[in-house]
């Protein structure tokens, strides 16, 4: 569906619509074919609408009279648990958002919010575009505190030493989230920096502004992200010499065990000999004597590592 702005904002077919107004749309990647010729867009434009991108740094196209790019939107910043793709063509006076993956209509309200959210009369459409990336990135705060509060749990355990058998995975899976999100800004990075270069003239100079302001919100929530990786980078650090001391420690354990009863393999290899000169074989304390040596010398040994606080 199209719209174009004046007074109020109406519904129109593109064929009607008065080139010197501001005209808008959420259509279809069948809608923006039939559409193609009266706004001039490329084939290959086109046909890229048909599905989504499989790459969220796909980039953007700069013509003489329009800008294309595409957009992917993570699960995480969706608010519909589920991956969404958009098509964005940007001339004078049109912004068109063509639906190329939107399951659950999560990014069309997220448009139409932004057409609403001025006053028709003044909406430009440098205004109307940053308008629909605030939307699109509204709730990613909650997404980054919550994100935050995680690792600061999972933290905790560490310090407490109360770390499941999948925490490994906890922390795998919160990198991996935040990896995707680190991609997700560079590519609206991507992309309000070369709206903001104007490099077709499609704004007027003077309303750059808007692109500037939207572009180092974007900016913020990228470094916040960054911080969360690198929190998280720390966490599995700490993690994994936790478990490096667990190991030191039982290794510890097992060296002074084995340095505690070592004497007895000697005392058991002597008196393995069985050679008939030896006193003790025919001594009738020898048995008792053997015990007595053989408790004597753990205990001494034991009481040697405790000094040295081997344990």
């Amino acid at each position: 569906m199209f719209y174009q702005f004046g007074d109020k904002i109406y519904e129109t077919e593109l064929k009607n619509a008065d080139d010197s107004s501001l005209t808008t749309g959420f259509v279809s990647g069948t809608e923006i074919a039939a559409a193609s010729l009266k706004l001039g867009f490329s084939p290959a434009n086109i046909e890229a609408c048909a599905s989504m991108n499989k790459y969220f740094r796909s980039g953007v196209e700069v013509y003489g009279s329009y800008t294309f790019t595409e957009l992917r939107i993570p699960a995480a910043a969706s608010a519909a648990g589920k991956h969404c793709c958009v098509a964005i063509f940007i001339k004078r006076n049109t912004f068109i958002v063509v639906d190329v993956e939107d399951p659950d209509g999560i990014i069309k309200q997220k448009f139409m919010n932004a057409i609403n959210r001025y006053p028709s009369s003044s909406v430009t459409t440098e205004k109307l575009i940053c308008a629909f990336f605030d939307s699109l990135i509204s709730n990613d705060i909650q997404f980054i505190e919550r994100t935050g509060f995680q690792l600061s749990e999972l933290e905790e355990d560490v310090v407490n030493n109360d770390t499941d058998k999948d925490f490994s995975l906890d922390i795998l899976a919160a990198k991996k989230e935040l990896l995707v999100m680190h991609s997700y800004y560079e590519q609206l990075l991507d992309i309000t920096e070369a709206l903001e270069e104007n490099d077709n003239d499609v704004f007027p100079s003077d309303d750059l502004i808007y692109l500037s302001n939207i572009t180092k919100k974007i900016v913020r929530l990228r470094e916040d992200i960054d911080s969360l990786n690198n929190a998280a980078e720390h966490l599995q650090d700490a993690y994994q010499s936790s478990l490096d001391l667990k190991l030191n420690n039982s290794m510890k354990f097992f060296t002074v065990l084995t340095t505690v009863f070592f004497p007895l393999t000697i005392i058991v290899g002597w008196y393995g000999m069985n050679f008939d000169s030896m006193p003790e074989f025919h001594w009738k304390y020898g048995y008792l004597f053997v015990i007595l040596l053989s408790g004597l010398t753990v205990g001494a040994f034991t009481l040697f590592a405790k000094v040295k606080k081997w344990f």
